[in-house]
């Protein structure tokens, strides 16, 4: 039990230090991911205004049937990049919330690069 809860300590150490190092404005907002361990979540968050410009998830309609993949990722990581075309959004900063970049992560945010989103 407390190696579970030093795993989710050390998480939540290194997503409030990479926090203060990345912050998302109007003009570039924040690529955030949360990966948990049966859905990926991708959101597009400007900061300076609290609000979120556009978001996707593998809870999805269309992708809810599917298991977690790194290809679900890559969907989600290209639904994420569509909307925040939509949403006039061409560059980001990418937050990992602590994640290591690597599998879904990366999957995720390789694909929204394929998309269009810089970063």
């Amino acid at each position: 039990m407390s190696a579970l809860k030093d795993r989710k300590q050390r998480r939540a150490r290194i997503k409030r230090r990479y926090r203060d190092a990345v912050r998302g404005t109007a003009s570039r907002p924040r690529l955030t991911v949360y990966r948990s361990l049966r859905y990926v979540y991708a959101q597009v968050i400007d900061d300076d205004a609290g609000r979120t410009l556009a978001a996707a998830s593998s809870q999805e309609k269309k992708l809810r049937k599917k298991t977690l993949t790194v290809d679900t990722a890559a969907e989600v990581g290209k639904l994420v990049a569509a909307r925040a075309g939509d949403a006039g959004v061409e560059t980001v900063v990418f937050d990992r919330g602590g994640f290591p970049y690597h599998g879904r992560v990366k999957a995720l945010a390789e694909a929204a690069r394929k998309s269009g989103l810089k970063f």
